[in-house]
């Protein structure tokens, strides 16, 4: 699980491992239909889909495969979201991606940017990738704004299960030149 941010933290955020603990705290994200405003493909009951989201996040921790990390905020303990890194294949190359997700509630103040920015920096310090990347839909102008906030640049289009997406990069050497 080496590329999980367990135990760090950045200005108003704690990351943590992903624990069923939080089910009822992330099941909104779910029932929000904001959430999926980009993302094309079939949705099932809430319930069910934040039931899959979990299995996932433990089966890519078991298959050292990256993972999202519980966001929590400082200052009230509540879960504010989701950010980590990802290992995903894009146009049969492997990638390390920067995803984030927030509860609605969340959103626009500012977190995803502080999240995927300190996993940026995490990434890059620890040396895991040359260059990071994150799979956008087309459409998701908030996403992008993050990705472009962290440094990112749109690099190419593709088809990301069954999506239009940006995949948005950044190397390390680039952040390196603006420090």
């Amino acid at each position: 699980m080496k590329y999980l941010l367990e135990g760090e933290e950045s200005k108003r955020l704690l990351f943590k491992k992903i624990s069923t603990d939080h089910f009822e705290q992330w099941l909104p994200f779910f029932r929000d239909p904001d959430s999926f405003r980009y993302w094309e493909g079939p949705r099932e009951e809430p319930e069910t889909e934040c039931k899959a989201w979990y299995k996932k996040q433990s089966w890519r921790y078991e298959n050292n495969l990256g993972g999202m990390n519980a966001l929590i905020e400082k200052e009230s303990g509540l879960l504010v979201g989701h950010c980590g890194l990802l290992v995903q294949t894009v146009e049969e190359k492997t990638e390390l991606e920067i995803g984030y997700s927030l509860l609605p509630q969340f959103r626009d103040k500012g977190f995803a940017t502080e999240a995927a920015t300190k996993c940026r920096d995490y990434a890059f310090e620890n040396e895991f990738s040359d260059s990071l990347i994150s799979i956008i839909t087309i459409n998701n102008l908030p996403s992008q704004h993050v990705a472009i906030k962290m440094g990112m640049k749109r690099d190419f289009v593709s088809i990301y299960n069954n999506n239009e997406v940006y995949i948005y990069r950044i190397w390390g050497s680039a952040l390196k030149q603006r420090s």
